[in-house]
């Protein structure tokens, strides 16, 4: 039986790599996260443009990541393995193309194709001339057969990038603290991430507060969102029963009819003094862009964030009344872990931000001199190579994170191992946090139950399991089409 066992366990680490959910992330990364982010900013416009011109747009395309190559001082590209980028103390890195295009009065007048930047690419990914290689190949390129890849080299030196263990976003999670009950949802869509905190408070009311809005009667989110009748409100909480709670609520704001008049009181309460239409119109932006954007960011989407917070808010009644458990924050369930793809995804989609910034100020700086400049001369191509190199070489990531990317440990094989497999905590190591530390049972076959070190990280600083595996996340829309083509019918 023993030597059964010791053949299953020799192939499967012949067959899978300890390291293959971070190369799967990266991979997942290039081939479609890339274009959902170039695809989130595709319409860029000018506010300064010629006289002459009624309309004009920059439109961004197709994004084109090609394999890691080597500029020499004479001007020739050639391919570049990472031996040499190790020993020559120079990034193994990847130019990204990306299809630009110029729309006067909505006639396209140029379209041109231009490098924007160089991605650092990963050992082992599908974009690493090192991929599928035999060990004889590996051997005669420099490498190390048994080297899992995994890992980045910039500026000659070997980085990884450790995996951050975070709250699931999108989801409630109510907690009780003595009489208090508070719910949280961090609503994510693209660059946004905003939390979201439900409260009940001796009124006998429900409060909603998310980025400058502060404590504002659900009851009346509820109805500026569109659902105005109390009966469809109470049915949306729940059909079964009626809650006294929610009944003492609707009551309160019995006056509001109209989703305009609930608009108009919310913005009254936040402090927003201005005349009425630009009351209205900063309210639409909060209401549309602010909460739960991860339902949608149109006007269109306003019904189903209604329903949505109905939902939310039986949830936090039922856990109040001690009919439903409170949510375990450190349940393995209510946490994700952010891969090196998902990390890149926030480092690129931050810095393209800045390089669309860049290209904005260069062209309207030109306009203003009476010309009319072309797309190739306003992008510069190092601004945005030299922000991801940056943050890849110091750790320093966006969202002021510190320690995302560190210098690889080459003690011994099974410390790189170690390191690869590295998952961190957000938390900070100064404060207690004894739940966060303390060994859950929904870490078994995920973290290793051993591996932390002593001090104050302890618990904080942890590790994959050896036969721990990372699932990407599902996509929505694909979950929601195979629902449906099961039978799944939207209520009406």
């Amino acid at each position: 039986m023993a030597s059964y066992s010791k053949l299953l366990i020799e192939k499967h680490f012949q067959d899978n790599s300890l390291v293959a959910s971070n190369v799967e992330s990266f991979n997942h990364f290039v081939e479609r996260i890339l274009q959902q982010i170039i695809d989130e900013n595709k319409i860029i416009e000018p506010t300064i443009i010629p006289p002459n011109v009624e309309s004009f747009k920059i439109r961004l395309d197709k994004i084109i990541v090609e394999r890691p190559e080597i500029t020499e001082a004479d001007g020739s590209k050639r391919p570049i393995y990472p031996a040499e980028a190790r020993l020559r103390k120079i990034s193994y890195a990847a130019p990204i193309h990306l299809e630009v295009s110029a729309h006067i009065n909505d006639v396209q007048r140029e379209s041109i194709t231009t490098q924007i930047g160089s991605m650092p690419i990963m050992l082992k990914s599908n974009l690493c001339h090192l991929n599928k290689l035999s060990r004889d190949e590996l051997i005669e390129k420099g490498e190390d057969p048994d080297d899992t890849g995994g890992y980045f080299i910039i500026n000659g030196t070997e980085r990884v990038l450790v995996d951050v263990e975070d709250l699931a976003a999108n989801r409630l999670l109510v907690e009780k603290d003595g009489d208090s009950t508070t719910g949280k949802v961090f609503s994510e869509f693209g660059a946004y991430r905003i939390p979201h905190t439900f409260e009940r408070i001796k009124d006998g009311l429900f409060y909603l507060s998310f980025t400058r809005v502060k404590r504002v009667p659900l009851i009346m989110v509820i109805k500026a969102l569109g659902l105005t009748k109390d009966e469809d409100i109470m049915n949306a909480i729940s059909k079964d029963r009626q809650f006294d709670e929610v009944l003492i609520n609707l009551f309160e704001f019995v006056s509001l009819k109209d989703p305009d008049d609930a608009i108009d009181n919310i913005a009254k309460r936040i402090g927003i003094t201005q005349a009425k239409e630009v009351r209205m119109e900063r309210m639409d932006e909060l209401l549309d862009k602010f909460l739960l954007p991860h339902i949608g960011t149109t006007k269109e989407a306003r019904l189903q964030k209604a329903y949505n917070l109905c939902k939310m808010l039986k949830k936090f009644i039922l856990v109040s009344l001690n009919e439903v458990p409170e949510d375990d924050k450190d349940h393995y369930a209510n946490k994700r872990l952010k891969l090196a793809g998902d990390l890149l995804a926030d480092l690129f989609r931050v810095n393209l931000k800045v390089l669309i910034g860049d290209l904005l100020y260069n062209f309207q700086r030109i306009v203003k001199r009476g010309k009319f400049p072309s797309i190739k001369v306003i992008i510069r191509e190092k601004l945005l190579t030299s922000r991801i190199y940056s943050s890849m070489a110091t750790g320093n990531w966006v969202g002021s994170r510190k320690g995302i990317s560190q210098r690889i440990q080459r003690i011994n094989h099974l410390n790189t191992l170690s390191h690869l497999q590295r998952v961190v905590s957000p938390l900070s190591s100064s404060q207690e946090n004894f739940a966060a530390r303390e060994l859950h049972a929904t870490h078994l076959g995920r973290l290793c139950p051993s591996e932390t070190p002593e001090g104050t990280n302890i618990g904080l600083r942890k590790n994959l399991a050896i036969l721990a595996q990372v699932s990407r996340e599902s996509n929505e829309a694909e979950v929601l089409k195979m629902l449906k083509g099961a039978g799944l019918r939207e209520a009406v």
